[in-house]
């Protein structure tokens, strides 16, 4: 086996550990975890190496992100399915998901507009007319 460079301390992260990802290209994907970081020593002296921290690494670097996490401070909440239900009441509740995509303030209007198995909002500009 060849000798391999350890990280100093932390894992890489970033452009430091794509940079370092790329320089190892000829290493299998365990040798290039290992090489940025990614494992830990048991008691017993046997390396294991983390690879679902690597790869989550990998996407955060690459701006790629697997959840809908919210960021601290931020509120969480259902993110927007684009179907939404009848309620019993017999209304139509359009979430905030979508209001908030669409920038919408509370006071804005829309124009209904039935059709044979769709309903369509158009949204009204300040004075009455469409947008």
């Amino acid at each position: 086996m060849s000798k391999r460079k350890k990280s100093e301390g932390k894992p890489l992260a970033g452009q430091e550990l794509l940079d370092r990802v790329k320089e190892l290209e000829s290493l299998s994907k365990e040798e290039k975890a290992r090489a940025c970081g990614y494992y830990t020593v048991t008691k017993d002296g046997v390396e294991r190496v983390n690879m679902m921290k690597f790869y989550n690494a990998l996407f955060e670097a690459e701006g790629i992100e697997l959840d809908n996490s919210q960021k601290p401070g931020g509120r969480g909440g259902r993110s927007a399915s684009y179907r939404i239900s009848v309620q019993s009441n017999g209304n139509l509740l359009i979430g905030s998901a979508y209001t908030k995509q669409m920038d919408l303030a509370p006071g804005d209007e829309f124009e209904i507009t039935l059709g044979r198995k769709h309903i369509k909002l158009t949204q009204m500009e300040k004075n009455g007319a469409k947008k």
